[in-house]
């Protein structure tokens, strides 16, 4: 132990008697480390903010809904979900969390506002007072159905941004009246915008469920139920519950298919990390090559610092000093300086890296793995680089160590 002690005081004097070597050196691995760090740091914030912004649109979410929602008619469709199944669903499903039921009214329904009016291709979503916070809507202006209104026919509606400024433009639409399909609805709220993709997108206007089910009935309506989970990670456990439930509901046999689909809404979350993977991997591949350049750089030097330090070395075995700790004082060099450029890569990379990420209104993260992985990086470096020196170091001979000019 004591010679591990005075080997690295050894160590940090000759770092210090070649402050501007040293500094190089560190520099180099520092800047290897940088771009590893900083590119993984980056990605890392963006998964992050992948996660957080579909949490916010519903990525806690999953939906029960019929099998052949997406798919053309087969020849044995399965049968719609019905009212009364997904009032028992959520009147039954015994977890803590938020569940609402919707039904796609109309997909073909025109809106009109006097004179003006959309084309005859917006949806009509009839769903309940708790619909806004499982599907991710969020308010731009006034509000959204209580629960006495969802289920007492009202004569309300909330509209998507699209719709909206179709109809109004840049004037507040609150409280006024339109038409949707010839029947009259009072407008209390218009949605933030979400897009055309998913969900109904912005193309869409919301009615109480209850009102649905009176105007939009001349063929059965289809119903969905949207459950949202306090965490992303009670999603799994949730999801195998609720089909358990439903198919109960449904009685449907233990042999038999489900007759229903769970969707989980963080799939499109999951599809873009999984091609952030592959800028992963891309980038993992470039730092370590930038790394591999370090290292040979790193091992360049310390073979001058050998050559330099030879009648030092011949000193030193002359005094009684082994071979091994000869070899012990060039390795621990070699890994100090290793060390000192990875903290410094990896701060660099972590600032920049969280830099891009902010730009992009994600917060700050702190890779705990990545640093991990950054300092056993450079420990591997430090040991690799001086490996080779301090074995020749070590494999010097005293007495032609001190003849050394």
């Amino acid at each position: 132990m004591y010679l591990i002690i005075e080997n690295i005081k050894v160590a940090f004097n000759a770092l210090r008697s070649n402050r501007l070597r040293t500094f190089i050196t560190m520099s180099i691995i520092a800047t290897g480390l940088t771009a590893l760090m900083g590119i993984l740091s980056a990605i890392e914030a963006i998964k992050n903010g992948i996660n957080s912004n579909f949490s916010n649109m519903g990525a806690n979410t999953f939906t029960i809904r019929n099998q052949n929602t997406d798919e053309q008619p087969s020849a044995h469709p399965s049968p719609p979900i019905r009212y009364q199944e997904a009032v028992t669903f959520c009147n039954r499903f015994p977890y803590a969390c938020q569940r609402s039921i919707s039904t796609q009214a109309s997909f073909t329904a025109k809106v009109e506002y006097l004179n003006t009016s959309t084309n005859p291709n917006i949806r009509v979503i009839g769903c309940n007072g708790e619909y806004l916070k499982t599907a991710g809507y969020t308010m731009l202006d006034g509000r959204f159905f209580t629960t006495t209104e969802s289920g007492s026919s009202a004569h309300l509606v909330v509209l998507g941004k699209e719709v909206a400024e179709k109809l109004f433009a840049n004037r507040s639409p609150l409280h006024l009246w339109i038409k949707i399909s010839g029947q009259p609805y009072k407008i209390i709220g218009v949605l933030e915008s979400r897009g055309s993709s998913g969900f109904g997108g912005d193309k869409c206007v919301l009615i109480p469920l209850a009102t649905a089910r009176q105007y939009f009935s001349k063929q059965p309506l289809n119903y969905n139920i949207h459950v949202i989970a306090a965490q992303s990670s009670q999603l799994a456990f949730l999801t195998q519950e609720a089909r358990a439930c439903f198919r109960a509901i449904r009685n449907i046999k233990p042999e038999d298919e489900d007759t229903f689909e769970l969707v989980k809404s963080d799939r499109f979350a999951k599809l873009l990390i999984e091609n952030i993977h592959f800028v992963t991997l891309g980038a993992t591949i470039i730092g370590l090559i930038t790394l591999l350049g370090s290292a040979i750089g790193l091992m360049n030097i310390m073979l001058v610092s050998v050559t330099e330090r030879t009648r030092e070395i011949g000193i030193r075995k002359a005094m009684g000093a082994t071979s091994a700790t000869i070899r012990n004082q060039f390795l621990i060099e070699s890994i100090l300086i290793g060390l000192f450029g990875g903290a410094m890569g990896i701060l660099a990379g972590i600032g920049i890296g969280n830099a891009i990420g902010l730009i992009l209104g994600n917060r700050f993260f702190i890779p705990w793995f990545w640093i991990t992985i950054g300092f056993t990086i450079c420990i591997g470096v430090g040991l690799i680089s001086g490996f080779v020196p301090a074995k020749n170091a070590a494999a010097l001979d005293p007495i032609e160590a001190l003849r050394f000019e």
